[in-house]
């Protein structure tokens, strides 16, 4: 119940502000105004080569283990993801839960973490061989994307709300070059004290009512003010 508000939430509030956003409006209430239309076939971005992926660890200091731990999503019954298990999966898998609810409710193709294959188009597609990063909606976002045809102005907005949520700690593909905006991944090292407060916050969060992810509204003025000003820091 908590999930739906929020999505309803989102969508009264992008009727508001959307008047030159060009949202749809019907259907499946705010997955259908943050789905963008992917580009025809013709169109489409050519990917990087991929190159074989040869260190002990990820690009962002992690180990890469065989295999990872596997994670239901909560308030997903259908969806699973696979991560390094400890700090790193909790903050991950408050990524995952806000966009699902916030953005568009995953289907299990949609939602990728640990992997064994070391084909990497960039670098930091090193981190999900460490259980360190999830790719979220990867077909609609591919690695060298661009923003132009890529997430939807709404979607965007609630993406910016979490990374201020979980600040230096996460880093989005959004912001990174090649260009990824499916892509999120934990920026500090192992045992980083940044990374455990954060954790720790977000279990907080999720044993009181009111707080963490289904119950916020991304798009109050406050919380656009507080996420330009964290992206300002960035």
């Amino acid at each position: 119940m908590i999930g739906i508000t929020s999505r309803r939430s989102l969508l009264g509030v992008g009727a508001a502000t959307a008047a030159g956003l060009a949202l749809a409006t019907t259907g499946s209430p705010a997955q259908a105004s943050a789905r963008p239309k992917p580009l025809p076939k013709a169109k489409q971005v050519e990917l990087p080569e991929g190159k074989e992926w040869i260190g002990r660890k990820s690009a962002n200091g992690w180990d890469i283990p065989a295999e990872a731990t596997k994670y239901q999503v909560q308030g997903a019954s259908k969806l699973t993801v696979s991560l390094a298990a400890g700090p790193a999966a909790t903050v991950l898998l408050y990524v995952v839960r806000r966009y699902a609810y916030e953005i568009d409710m995953l289907r299990p193709e949609e939602l990728t973490g640990h992997t064994t294959d070391r084909t990497v188009g960039a670098a930091f597609e090193s981190n999900y061989l460490s259980g360190t990063a999830v790719a979220i909606q990867s077909a609609l976002y591919p690695l060298g994307g661009t923003a132009v045809n890529g997430m939807s102005e709404l979607a965007v907005t609630v993406v910016e709300d979490i990374l201020a949520d979980v600040g230096e700690v996460v880093a989005w593909g959004g912001e990174l070059d090649p260009l990824k905006q499916s892509h999120f991944h934990i920026a500090t090292p192992p045992g980083d004290r940044r990374l455990e407060a954060l954790a720790d916050r977000i279990g907080e969060w999720n044993t009181r009512p009111g707080k963490g992810a289904g119950c916020i509204d991304a798009f109050t003025h406050s919380r656009i003010s507080r996420s330009r000003a964290a992206k300002n820091a960035r």
